[in-house]
């Protein structure tokens, strides 16, 4: 059982207990168990059994209780308190939870005033306009249905790594690929495509087809298999001889738009080109790699990230393809939070494990009074904290904070406090309905704040859960371009914002961006490389990334204001 999957109950568990009305602090303990399991960098079911009860319970968030529950799904692959609290309500009251917009208390609120038990019901009910809120219901039920069947990045990276490091025990696997758009960066994913070389096919079909995370075998040939995981994610296999390697890969890499203008290439030059290589008549002259590949239309290599249609052969031609941004090159996170808000762990431990990734810096961001959900601090409790911050050695960790952009544009601090701090991260966390207009101008207002660096995901969305909210993307760039603010691209997996399609146009207006993952624990720092991803997918070098530069240049670049 992956991590992912132990999150997800545990969430659907504070959902629960939510609709019982059960005690709020019991609710949040696993709210707060689901966010640090979900991006924890070691499986749980590996950490129970090195190091048993002992080693959950050492996990922050992961009480004694909760530990019991991880022994218990790992044990028997069930857990009795979910089960019975699932008898307790209807599954399509749970349904209901699950779509944006509806939480535990309006899901109760319409049962027992319409009789809504599921989504189709809440559906007709919104269509007839019998409740409040009808628009955005209908919106967030757009949203499930859209998501259907699309996987985090970061939940479909995890299993193709599963896949492939039991793959790669097999005797005369040469080469082995994830491809497809989890190759690509994409921030969803709908399937797994894996590419193999091997001369001896049939044991990595048995071995494929034979894993313990799959769950159904759709079909098993000699070189291609199909099957669906146990998290319902289909992962298709697909073997090839050395000299197909590049082309295959490239073949089942590229979104359809770019593989077809390929195909349309090869045939201005009486050739054609298939996952199994280049070919005039019927000889291979081409595709052993991509490289190869490339050189052979006359292109400059194309990133898999840019293989989307979206200007990349007209630059490859021209050999203008940019030398894009990489994770070895970011030498600091510029937005994270501790214990002292709803962070699981100490300042000093975020600093030493950021120093273990090789950082010259970081920035530590906590949470101001207006997001009290996040148990954000008091001026005078920051003032406290930001005390602790610079007193930290080793690492440089920068003393900031993420503050909150009122409903009128004005920060959750003033300037007498917001100066005290090496740099400001500005963000929205409330009244997200707002209209275009009046969001774009809210945010306008804050970066006019001499002390704000930086905007932190700048539209809010949590892919699949929630919609971004009304905002002016072009003129909030224009803005930041004005007053001299850096946008961030938010690394976590359910963010990933700014995103690909803007990081792009922030490029074309000379916007600067930072890229950080808003970690709420040690172990989210490593999920800079979604974040990376997403830069890169916008075409992002390292000249156009703020966290590249030293601390010093850093903060000369952000103080210019």
């Amino acid at each position: 059982m992956q991590n992912s999957e132990f999150a997800k109950l545990f969430y659907e568990i504070s959902e629960l207990l939510e609709l019982k009305n059960e005690n709020p602090f019991k609710i949040r303990a696993y709210q707060k168990a689901a966010r640090n399991v979900e991006d924890l960098s070691k499986n749980l079911t590996e950490i129970y059994k090195s190091d048993g009860l002992k080693g959950l319970e050492e996990i922050p968030g992961i009480g004694k209780n909760i530990a019991e529950h991880i022994e218990e799904i790992i044990k028997t692959g069930k857990l009795k308190k979910y089960e019975s609290l699932k008898k307790e309500f209807p599954r399509g009251l749970i349904e209901l939870t699950n779509i944006p917009g509806m939480g535990p208390k309006t899901a109760i609120k319409l049962r027992k005033e319409l009789g809504i038990d599921s989504v189709k019901k809440l559906e007709a009910a919104a269509k007839a306009g019998k409740i409040n809120n009808a628009a955005n219901i209908l919106r967030g039920i757009d949203l499930k249905k859209r998501s259907r069947g699309r996987y985090l990045i970061d939940d479909a990276a995890s299993h193709a790594e599963l896949i492939v490091n039991e793959l790669k025990k097999i005797k005369g696997i040469k080469k082995i690929l994830p491809c497809g758009s989890l190759r690509r960066g994409q921030e969803t994913v709908g399937d797994l495509d894996i590419l193999v070389v091997s001369e001896n096919p049939g044991p990595v079909m048995d071995a494929f087809t034979r894993l313990p995370y799959v769950k159904n075998i759709l079909a098993k040939g000699k070189t291609k298999s199909s099957v669906i995981l146990k998290n319902g994610m289909q992962a298709d296999l697909r073997v090839v001889p050395e000299k197909s390697f590049g082309a295959a890969a490239h073949y089942f890499t590229g979104c359809r738009a770019h593989n077809i203008h390929i195909r349309q290439l090869a045939q201005k030059k009486g050739w054609k080109v298939s996952e199994y290589g280049i070919f005039k008549g019927k000889k291979q002259i081409g595709g052993e790699t991509e490289e190869d590949l490339f050189e052979k239309f006359g292109l400059q290599y194309i990133p898999p990230e840019l293989r989307e249609m979206r200007g990349e052969f007209e630059a490859a031609a021209k050999d203008q393809i940019p030398k894009l941004v990489e994770l070895k090159d970011i030498k600091g996170d510029l937005h994270m939070h501790t214990k002292a808000t709803d962070g699981a762990n100490t300042i000093a431990e975020m600093a030493e494990a950021a120093k273990k990734l090789g950082y010259e810096y970081i920035l530590i961001t906590d949470h101001t009074k207006s997001t009290r959900v996040a148990h954000g601090l008091t001026g005078k409790e920051m003032l406290g904290h930001l005390g602790k911050i610079k007193s930290i050695k080793g690492i440089k960790v920068l003393a900031g904070v993420e503050v909150d952009i009122l409903k009128d544009g004005s920060l959750d601090y003033p300037d007498e406090i917001l100066k005290q701090f090496d740099l400001v991260v500005a963000s929205i966390h409330s009244n997200f309905k707002m209209p275009k207009e009046q969001m774009t101008a809210r945010v306008i207002r804050a970066f006019q704040n001499k002390y704000v660096n930086i905007f932190s995901h700048p539209t809010g969305r949590l892919i699949n859960e929630r919609e971004p909210y009304q905002i002016d993307l072009e003129e909030i760039l224009k803005a930041a371009k004005k007053y001299n603010v850096a946008i961030e691209v938010n690394a976590h997996p359910k963010r990933l914002d700014l995103t690909d399609i803007w990081c792009k146009r922030a490029k074309e207006l000379g916007v600067k961006v930072v890229v950080s993952t808003d970690a709420h624990s040690t172990d989210q720092l490593q999920l800079m490389k979604y974040g990376i991803l997403t830069a890169r997918r916008g075409w992002l070098e390292k000249k156009n990334v703020l966290n590249c530069l030293s601390h010093d240049k850093l903060l000369k670049s952000l103080h210019a204001k």
